[in-house]
């Protein structure tokens, strides 16, 4: 990941806190308390005075600026390598216009039933709050959707849109991935040149994906046409990518704000990718949240995490061991573990009804079972966790790591919507089959007590910036197509 990094205000410097960049940590416990260099740390910070100092008529009375545990937990953050997320660029407001349009118009499905947004829902934490996804013959919107006749539940979990400027790896799998600026993809050499970020390639691809947006072949869409882009053959993705812009060119409105986001590119010339450009720039411009607790801690504002929430950032970059997975400025190192997640969905390709992660794309069997660790920036709203969704709480999703095999091996579906229950496989050899895999961190239970996972979660809650919870005015009330925006 192209991680920028920020060092901490000046008002902190005193005490050599520097931030640096992201990586770092391996799989080991970052360290925390005073040890080594943490040591320098803390007997800096102590040397530090409030800036009104107090005459008690004898001796000048000077208090530290921090408490021990701010010393302990900024020590904690400097070794783990945490870095303040920067800002996104600006965008450019006419590709803003054209992707928020795109975002929620469902002339995008084959069957035009379905939006970016229907799984992606900014209120719903740019998610769905399902386990796994419903896509085109669904019918309802968030926990209330239901599948249609004849439908499968899309695989995984959808993934949120949080902070994604500069991420290099998409999807649970990692399928679609900037390598020093070349795009890895699917695709592979028949993704269109143009796109200008991994984020823009990620949008080329669910518009192509029968269970989510284009459809089967003979659907008929909600305006009694036939599903023309469904009776493509899934090889041919240009020629879908060209269907869909055909669509988008006989709407006037649509060829009104392309021509203002590309002035320089005939109407004839505009290709997916345009559209796909389009979107990432509204994900970029409207998800970049940079204000959480966490984020003005960071800052150097010791009092914007409650004191259970420091707590629950000391075991997070200690004792728990979060931290070698979840770290950096989206706390996720984008890298792919398996950390024995209960199977649920009607799994991935010819290994279907299993779900074998990474493995799906690279064929190395150290891959089976692996998937991207998620980014934890406004965590609390992105549930249920994990790329199957089997949790329904972060209270579960911490408890889980206690003992990933143990979890595993009792998970209780019953926290699930009953039509998903069925699709939960916990048989005894799979289970010994994901866990010979398990990721390295985890095969040693994490003693955490009730206590410590409660002050982990008020930890989780501090990712939360307050401006992810508010989000109606991102949904237009209407579209260029004149579909319905609602589900």
């Amino acid at each position: 990941m192209n991680a920028f990094s920020k060092k901490l205000p000046a008002s902190l410097l005193s005490f050599s806190l520097f931030f640096v960049g992201c990586g770092g940590g391996g799989s080991g416990d970052p360290a925390i308390g005073a040890t080594g260099g943490s040591e320098q740390v803390a007997a800096a910070a102590n040397t530090i005075t409030s800036p009104a100092a107090v005459n008690t008529g004898a001796n000048v009375v000077t208090t530290p600026v921090s408490s021990q545990v701010d010393i302990d937990l900024r020590a904690a953050l400097n070794n783990a390598g945490v870095v303040a997320a920067a800002a996104p660029a600006v965008q450019d407001p006419n590709k803003v216009a054209l992707g928020r349009a795109l975002m929620f118009d469902k002339i995008l499905s084959g069957n035009k039933d379905v939006s970016c947004a229907t799984c992606h829902a900014p209120g719903l934490g740019t998610g769905d709050a399902l386990s796994v996804s419903i896509g085109t013959g669904g019918v309802g919107a968030g926990q209330n959707r239901l599948l249609g006749a004849g439908r499968n539940f899309i695989a995984r979990n959808a993934p949120p849109l949080y902070n994604l400027n500069n991420v290099d790896s998409l999807f649970w799998d990692g399928r679609v991935h900037s390598n020093n600026g070349t795009l890895e993809t699917p695709a592979d050499n028949l993704l269109p040149p143009g796109l200008e970020s991994a984020l823009a390639a990620q949008a080329m691809f669910p518009v192509t994906n029968r269970d989510e947006m284009r459809g089967q072949s003979g659907d008929v869409a909600v305006d009694s046409r036939i599903n023309e882009i469904a009776a493509i053959s899934d090889a041919d993705l240009q020629s879908q990518w060209t269907a869909l812009m055909d669509r988008l060119r006989a709407v006037p409105g649509y060829v009104a704000l392309f021509q203002s986001a590309y002035p320089g590119v005939a109407t004839n010339n505009l290709g997916f990718e345009h559209a796909a450009n389009a979107i990432a720039a509204f994900e970029i411009d409207q998800f970049g949240t940079l204000n959480s607790p966490f984020d003005r801690y960071i800052g150097g504002d010791d009092t914007a995490l409650s004191d259970q929430q420091k707590q629950g950032a000391l075991l997070f970059y200690g004792r728990a061991r979060c931290a070698a997975c979840h770290r950096g400025a989206l706390l996720s190192d984008f890298q792919f573990h398996n950390i024995a997640t209960p199977q649920i969905g009607p799994g991935v390709g010819a290994n279907a009804p299993l779900d074998l992660g990474r493995f799906e794309e690279t064929g190395q069997n150290a891959d089976r079972f692996r998937f991207r660790t998620p980014p934890l920036r406004n965590v609390s709203l992105t549930g249920p966790w994990m790329h199957s969704g089997p949790y329904t709480s972060l209270e579960a999703v911490v408890g889980h790591y206690r003992n990933p095999a143990t979890s595993l091996q009792n998970y209780n579906a019953n926290q699930l919507r009953g039509d998903l229950q069925s699709l939960v496989f916990t048989q005894q050899q799979l289970n010994a089959d994901i866990l010979t895999n398990l990721d390295p961190v985890l095969r040693t239970p994490i003693p955490l007590n009730n206590q410590d996972v409660a002050d982990i979660v008020a930890f989780l809650n501090a990712l939360t910036d307050p401006t992810a919870v508010q989000r109606a005015t991102d949904v237009p009330a209407n579209v260029p197509s004149g579909l319905p925006v609602n589900d």
